[in-house]
């Protein structure tokens, strides 16, 4: 983990180690935030979720993404990796968003500031 600029940046995988269409969950002890991050591979690009629905404590890592969201996989609330915000019923809200950068061939997470614990 380094501090750049006051940005804690976490590298949590290599390039192709995030299948496509799936997610790795970042235990929130290693990402210093208040809830586990999901960090998700969508056709080669890569988003970071708060990890757990807003409608029912489950994993988004283990959702099914495709098309830039993520399906809730225990009742299929839908949401947009790029922001966070739900798309689809019944989670009542999105979401926090966090950064993503490639860096060489690292999967470098930067925690969402208003979201550190």
């Amino acid at each position: 983990m380094t501090d750049r600029g006051g940005n804690r940046e976490i590298v949590v995988a290599q390039v192709g180690a995030i299948e496509d269409g799936t997610g790795i969950k970042v235990p929130r002890e290693r990402a210093g935030t208040l809830d586990d991050v999901a960090v998700f591979n969508d056709d080669g690009r890569y988003f970071a979720l708060d990890n757990t629905c807003t409608h029912e404590e489950t994993n988004l890592a283990d959702g099914w993404v495709e098309d830039g969201c993520v399906e809730c996989p225990l009742h299929s609330a839908v949401f947009r990796l790029a922001d966070g915000a739900v798309l689809a019923p019944p989670a009542p809200t999105g979401v926090a968003a966090h950064a993503v950068r490639i860096d060489g061939n690292d999967v470098v997470l930067i925690p969402n500031p208003a979201r550190l614990a």
